[in-house]
């Protein structure tokens, strides 16, 4: 049994810190972190991408700290524009 809820902030740190470890033996840092971003946000679900945004970075070691950093600074994708005709806006 875990010591932590499923969805804790700490759990989602050690989680993080996991997948960093990971991709550590990575050569390439920015490879590293990419993947690691790559892995966040292809498996975590969205509520524990935003708990983890809501939490900060307490706890994160420096590759997933930056992973984390460069998706939250991705803007989520935007709804195409409607069949034949320009998006309104």
């Amino acid at each position: 049994m875990s010591d932590y809820p499923h969805d804790s902030s700490a759990k989602l740190v050690k989680m993080a810190n996991d997948i960093g470890n990971f991709f550590r033996s990575e050569p390439d840092r920015e490879e590293a972190i990419a993947g690691i971003a790559r892995h966040i946000n292809a498996y975590w679900t969205p509520s524990m991408r935003r708990k983890m945004a809501a939490h900060g970075e307490a706890g994160l070691d420096e590759l997933p700290r930056e992973a984390l950093r460069r998706l939250a600074g991705q803007s989520p994708p935007t709804a195409p524009p409607p069949a034949g005709g320009v998006a309104a806006g």
